[in-house]
C-alpha cells in the first residue's frame, strides 16, 4: 500500500530519506521503466527493451537489470558493503526517485500545477536516518534538488515516449525479440515478450522518413536502443560470476 501526500517544508521539515538501494526497500526488480530522456545514460550500462503495456496496448521501454524475476544484478548485497548499494554508474530514474512521484494539483485559478508527492508508508522515509530534504531554514537540500531533476526526467520522458514509440510503430521499425540464455552451470533462461528496433528496417528507411525521425528527435533514440543491446552480454557475465 502507498500513502502519497503533497511534500512541503513545514509538515516535512525533519523528513529524511534512506538513499541506499536494497532488496528490503523493493529495489530487486529485473526490469524497470526507462525513458528517452535518460537513454544516453541507460544505454551505457543496461539493455533497453520495448514491451507492450497491458492496459493501453502501447509500447514502453524498460531497462533490463536481471535475467530472472525479482533479480537485480546491480544491487550490492555483499556483507558489510557500504555506499549506495548500487553497482552501476547510473541508477535508472524510476529507481533513483525512491518514494517520490510527480502529481497534479489544481490552483485557485483552476490551472493544474505539477507538484512533488511523497509516500509516507515507504520504508525509506523517516526522520532519523538518511538524507534530509530541507535546509534548517526551509530551503531545498541538495538531495531534494537531485530528486526534482530525476522527477523531471521521468515527467518529460513520459511525454516524449508516447510520440516516439508511435513513430517507430508507424514506420514498422519495432520487431519481437526473444533471447535464449545458457548459463555456465547449465541453467537455461528465455527472455520473451519483448521487442526492439529492427536494424535492417531502420537502415532501409528512405531519406524523408529518416529526416522526419531526426527532426522529431527520435532517430537518436532508435540508435541508442540498438546500441544498448550489447549490454546483454555484460548482464550474462555478471550472472555467471555469481554462480
Amino acid at each position: 500500500m502507498t500513502n502519497y501526500v503533497l511534500l512541503n517544508n513545514v509538515q516535512h521539515s525533519n523528513m529524511k530519506i534512506i538513499n541506499r538501494y536494497s532488496r528490503e526497500a523493493g529495489d530487486n526488480n529485473a526490469a524497470v521503466l526507462t525513458f528517452p530522456t535518460e537513454f544516453m545514460d541507460i544505454q551505457r550500462e543496461y539493455p533497453i527493451f520495448l514491451r507492450k503495456d497491458n492496459d493501453s496496448n502501447s509500447f514502453q521501454a524498460v531497462a533490463l537489470l536481471g535475467i530472472q524475476k525479482g533479480e537485480n544484478l546491480f544491487l550490492d548485497e555483499s556483507p558489510g558493503s557500504e555506499g549506495s548499494g548500487w553497482l552501476g554508474r547510473y541508477v535508472p530514474a524510476v529507481v533513483a526517485r525512491g518514494p517520490f512521484i510527480v502529481g497534479s494539483q489544481e490552483g485557485t485559478d483552476g490551472d493544474q500545477s505539477q507538484m512533488v508527492f511523497v509516500d509516507l508508508d515507504n520504508v525509506k522515509v523517516g526522520e532519523i536516518e538518511g538524507a534530509p530534504l530541507f535546509q534548517p531554514l526551509g530551503g531545498n537540500s541538495p538531495y531534494l534538488d537531485y530528486i526534482s531533476n530525476i522527477l523531471s526526467t521521468i515527467h518529460q520522458g513520459n511525454e516524449v515516449a508516447t510520440a516516439m514509440y508511435a513513430a517507430f510503430e508507424s514506420m514498422n521499425l519495432i520487431e519481437p525479440l526473444t533471447v535464449n540464455i545458457d548459463l555456465k552451470n547449465g541453467d537455461k533462461h528465455q527472455l520473451a515478450g519483448y521487442y526492439t528496433i529492427s536494424e535492417e528496417k531502420l537502415a532501409g528507411l528512405d531519406g524523408m522518413s529518416l529526416e522526419k525521425l531526426n527532426k522529431a528527435g527520435f532517430l537518436q533514440g532508435a540508435f541508442l536502443i540498438l546500441s544498448s543491446l550489447s549490454n546483454l552480454q555484460k548482464l550474462i557475465e555478471i550472472k555467471n560470476s555469481r554462480l
